[in-house]
């Protein structure tokens, strides 16, 4: 398995969708040079084989920048791209399938949106736990009743696991994310919607790390 070290910082999720026409590559070029620790693809409506070329265009990107790089959800891309690992939901396929298919040393998150998915974690070797959502957001919109800062802190203390908050965080809430218990900050529109997605990274980690 390797180390959770990597989980601190500046998450970046990212799939078309959410980028308005931009270039996923340019975004993702320009924020790591602003601190990423981690950066996930996420596609929800492309085809497969469209899926696998974007996996292995930001692959290549982040080829020997120490930053991880995941898939959501889809196993098999992550295999084929020869990704770190995958971040996986409650209705997604099982940790302990996916954990067997990807192997040990694959970084798997997993999303938690309820108490009872918090407890089953504690029973599981997954490498963080994506508490989502943090706040409502229009980009997670197939979840559960926000956690809010007390859910993400009651978290914190009752999980073993580090913590990826995720779900209407920005620059004005960073702070208040991280000191409730979040170890790292995902972020979706914060970066890609961001007129300046270096500058962008580079205010979230200001106001949170």
């Amino acid at each position: 398995m390797l180390n959770k070290e990597y989980i601190n910082g500046v998450y970046l999720v990212i799939g078309e969708s959410a980028c308005g026409g931009k270039d996923l590559e340019s975004i993702v070029e320009a924020s790591l040079h602003a601190g990423l620790c981690c950066v996930q693809l996420r596609e929800k409506e492309a085809d497969t084989r469209t899926f696998l070329n974007r996996a292995k265009a930001l692959k290549s990107i982040l080829k020997g920048t120490g930053i991880p790089f995941l898939i959501n959800d889809r196993i098999d891309i992550a295999l084929a791209a020869q990704a770190d690992g995958v971040h996986i939901g409650q209705s997604d396929m099982p940790y302990e399938t996916a954990r067997r298919l990807l192997g040990p040393q694959a970084i798997i998150g997993l999303s938690v949106e309820s108490w009872d998915d918090v407890k089953t974690a504690q029973n599981l070797d997954v490498s963080y736990l994506g508490v989502s959502p943090v706040f409502d957001t229009p980009t997670k919109t197939d979840t559960k009743t926000a956690w809010g800062l007390e859910g993400l802190s009651r978290i914190r203390k009752a999980s073993k696991h580090p913590l990826v908050a995720i779900g209407g965080i920005d620059k004005e809430n960073a702070r208040q994310v991280v000191q409730a218990g979040a170890h790292a900050i995902a972020v979706v529109s914060a970066i890609c919607s961001a007129a300046n997605p270096e500058e962008a990274t580079r205010a979230l980690n200001q106001a949170g790390f």
